[in-house]
């Protein structure tokens, strides 16, 4: 099967300082995490780490996912955490 994301929901991991979304292959549940730094390095002081984030996941969603689905299809691991590395990759 494909994977796919048919749940939109996220969230944010503040002790790794990334955020959590979830991939489907099948009925499989597959965890992923971005890692803040692969995320947009703008930073703002009105707004929290978690908000900033967040945000900047919901408006490059479509680019994540593109990415997970790359990393997912090298090989299956219990846990995909995707980096600034993956995103050079892909260019």
């Amino acid at each position: 099967m494909a994977l796919t994301f048919p749940n939109r929901s996220r969230s944010y991991d503040t002790a790794y300082q990334r955020v959590r979304f979830l991939g489907y292959d099948g009925l499989l549940e597959v965890p992923f995490f971005i890692e803040a730094s692969a995320l947009s390095n703008a930073e703002s002081n009105t707004i929290s780490a978690e908000e900033h984030n967040l945000a900047a996941f919901d408006a490059a969603r479509g680019r994540i996912l593109d990415v997970a689905r790359q990393v997912y299809s090298y090989g299956r691991k219990n846990v995909y955490v995707l980096t600034p590395a993956d995103f050079e990759r892909g260019n």
